[in-house]
């Protein structure tokens, strides 16, 4: 009985979500054709506000099924001092595709809208490839080393793809959001690294480097976002059904050093060098911290049981 509750309910967020994005997209298509069919910048000045506010509202009608459906306790704590009027690099780890309404539960109308980096496949996924196009969102190729060692320019569509982002982006104010790690964490993906971190796959600097390039000190500050679940890693399915009971977000506001802007990532080594300097030393506190959320018997089921969640998560949401 339990476990048929438990699919209804999955069943009722999942039309819900539904139900949500399309009346909100339906919106979203109608104001992204005006920016279409007039590709000024005095007109993205002000249609883009009204496409934030829109997935704003989106973003808090998610908020407002999970409510009605969940039972989930949430513990966020770190936001109370942000604000909406900036631009900020918001950073965090990766665990599952639930990341991404966690993020937005916690830090929506806190923060001006977050942006992501998406593969370019997303592009194609029905209704919302077209809600992130219109959005900005900067879709990114990713080639692999064999394709990059047999033709170096591909690096360079990505580099174009994130300064042409950012560039809109500097418009009006943007968070601009990037998982570092570049992947979702599995067992198999952190063995596979040899990762120095117990709870985290080792960070990747090169999109976080661009966006400082392109955009320089219009960024605030770094928000840095830790995400646990104390119980195991939901897959969006088991989310959906209310089996997550707990979601831990610890948020904190962090300067950027100076001596990470005006460098060239690409062709310096030096400035390289320290960008992956301070990214290490924010991950291994990272690392720290979820240590200490999780604390140590958690810890223990958490690296024991690691190998058998991620063989039990659906490949679609790796």
């Amino acid at each position: 009985m339990s476990s048929l509750f438990s699919t209804v309910r999955g069943c009722a967020a999942f039309l819900l979500l539904l139900l949500n994005s399309v009346f909100w997209c339906s919106l979203l298509f109608i104001c992204a054709s005006v920016k279409l069919l007039l590709p000024f910048t005095a007109v993205r000045r002000l249609i883009d506000p009204v496409l934030n506010a829109i997935a704003t509202s989106w973003i808090a009608c998610n908020t407002g099924w999970m409510r009605l459906t969940q039972r989930t306790r949430w513990d966020v704590q770190g936001v109370d001092t942000l604000q909406r009027d900036g631009w900020y690099m918001v950073l965090c780890n990766h665990q599952s595709w639930v990341d991404i309404l966690v993020l937005q539960r916690a830090l929506n109308r806190r923060v001006p809208m977050l942006k992501f980096f998406l593969k370019q496949q997303l592009l194609y996924v029905p209704m919302m490839g077209l809600a992130w196009w219109a959005l900005d969102f900067p879709f990114l190729r990713r080639h692999g080393r064999a394709a990059l060692a047999k033709n170096p320019a591909l690096a360079q569509q990505d580099r174009d793809a994130t300064r042409r982002a950012c560039e809109k982006f500097a418009l009006v104010p943007t968070s601009v959001m990037s998982f570092p790690e570049g992947t979702r964490f599995t067992a198999a993906k952190h063995q596979g690294q040899r990762s120095p971190y117990r709870h985290l796959l080792k960070p990747k600097a090169g999109a976080l480097a661009m966006s400082l390039d392109a955009m320089g000190t219009k960024f605030r500050s770094v928000i840095d976002a830790t995400i646990v679940y104390p119980q195991g890693t939901p897959t969006f399915w088991e989310f959906l059904c209310g089996r997550t009971q707990c979601v831990v977000v610890r948020v904190r506001e962090l300067p950027i050093p100076q001596e990470l802007f005006g460098g060239d990532y690409a062709g310096d080594s030096a400035h390289r060098a320290r960008f992956h300097q301070w990214l290490e030393a924010l991950w291994t506190e990272k690392d720290a911290q979820i240590s200490a959320l999780l604390g140590p018997a958690a810890a223990t089921r958490r690296s024991a049981g690691a190998s058998d969640a991620a063989l039990a998560t659906p490949a679609a949401d790796r």
